[in-house]
């Protein structure tokens, strides 16, 4: 229990739960994983100046999502400044009409095609929610449920199937399997993943149908009425546009997010969607609108970095051996509470597979584990955590929509329903899967 990535993740996790503000959270839980560990030097201060100095260097592995964040914003930003939000609220919310649990399944969908057919991650949130807030708050819709729609969209797809970020995502736990002895073909890969998947499935139908099934109550900001007439005119063409070549450039580009959104920018700018000398004004509406939440994924990359720096994920996962024994169940068991902490800790499922695997492939052959139970486990191990971390864009691109109007929290209305309804399905159909289908 004196591992310092386990102590630094649970002090993170409560100051955030106190409402301390989450980048305040995590530099205080690098800190305190610094202070833990020898690898940081001798004395107090010597290991607090080379905390900082390993926290400021990490910060760049999450430079791009950062910049993609502040540039999403300002296209968000210059598409506020036509009816076509408005438009798009209006009509989906008089295609809705009273099917409150339908659009948030929509929305969930729509969220599931942003990882694999247009694969933008989080770049439609703060471009498609801000308008819809209206809506939602007519049809009394609690935001808990669509922030867990949200979660299983950017989540799900890239845990079982292989394509678009999945793709991504099942080369590297192919690969990690690879690389530690196991030989392990990329497509075999949804195969040990589909049953986790369901269990994702499970946890979604309970937070729309059962957790957060009732009408709440927000208070209507965006006086947009439904049934209102608005023009779509020379503007709304250029913002629509400008989406367009967002993507198309996303994609022509690699999938490079701070691409697609630059392009876009330059379309909008050129079809008169806003004047040039209103620029700044835009870039200034994408810092207020998502630059905090770029901010905190710079200092979650450090904070990743400090955690591995630490060597306490090696000895966490190395000393897992000795709680084992020889049970598969419990094997299976701890081996995703792991992945769960360590996960929760870096906030990212991509970069935990590297680190994890690399014990986890030979203690599971030695537990009598398949390869096919081993990929499961590995996988599952790294996603689990990326949805109630408060640093990981599975939470932090929800609730930068939902919040627009500033009546949702990050922590109690994002952060902890989808680790509720995520997590614990996951965990359970994760072992099912390895000790007894796999």
């Amino acid at each position: 229990m004196m591992n310092p990535v386990i102590i630094s993740v649970l002090v993170m996790s409560a100051l955030c739960l106190l409402k301390v503000n989450v980048m305040i959270s995590i530099l205080i839980a690098a800190v305190v994983a610094g202070l833990m560990s020898p690898e940081f030097g001798i004395g107090i201060k010597e290991r607090v100046i080379n905390t900082f100095g390993t926290l400021i260097g990490g910060m760049g592995g999450n430079s791009e999502t950062a910049l993609s964040y502040v540039l999403l914003g300002s296209l968000a930003t210059a598409i506020s400044m036509t009816d076509l939000v408005s438009l798009l609220a209006i009509n989906i919310g008089n295609l809705i009409k009273d099917k409150r649990k339908l659009l948030v399944l929509a929305l969930a969908g729509i969220a599931c095609f942003s990882q694999n057919l247009v694969p933008i991650h989080i770049a439609f949130i703060p471009i498609l929610i801000p308008p819809l807030l209206s809506v939602m708050n007519n049809l009394k819709i609690d935001r808990r449920a669509v922030a867990c729609a949200l979660t299983f969209g950017l989540k799900a797809p890239y845990l079982t199937l292989p394509f678009g970020f999945g793709a991504i995502f099942h080369g590297i736990v192919a690969g990690s399997l690879t690389d530690n002895g196991v030989d392990f073909a990329m497509n075999q890969v949804w195969k040990a993943t589909i049953i986790p998947g369901l269990g994702m499935v499970v946890g979604l139908f309970l937070a729309v149908f059962v957790f957060f099934a009732k009408p709440r109550e927000y208070e209507d900001r965006s006086h947009i009425e439904m049934g209102e007439t608005k023009q779509f005119g020379r503007k709304e063409v250029g913002a629509l546009i400008g989406l367009i070549a967002t993507f198309a450039a996303q994609l022509f580009f690699d999938q490079s997010l701070p691409i697609g959104a630059l392009v876009g920018l330059v379309v909008m700018t050129i079809f008169g969607v806003f004047k040039v000398s209103e620029l700044d004004d835009v870039i200034a509406g994408g810092i207020k609108l998502m630059g905090f939440i770029a901010f905190v994924m710079l200092v979650a990359a450090g904070y990743g970095a400090v955690i591995r720096a630490t060597g306490g994920v090696e000895t966490l996962v190395a000393n897992s051996a000795a709680i084992i024994g020889g049970s598969k169940l419990v094997g299976a068991f701890v081996m995703l509470l792991i992945g769960l902490v360590i996960t929760m800790g870096i906030g990212t499922s991509f970069g935990t597979i590297p680190v994890i695997a690399t014990i986890y492939v030979p203690l599971g052959l030695e537990l009598g584990f398949t390869p096919m139970a081993i990929a499961c486990l590995v996988a599952v191990a790294g996603a689990l955590g990326d949805a109630g971390s408060p640093a990981s864009d599975s939470t932090l691109g929800p609730t930068s929509g939902l919040n627009a109007d500033g009546q949702h929290d990050h922590i109690r209305d994002t952060c902890i329903p989808t680790f509720i309804c995520y997590n614990i399905p996951l965990i359970i159909s994760g072992v099912i899967a390895a000790v007894f289908v796999l």
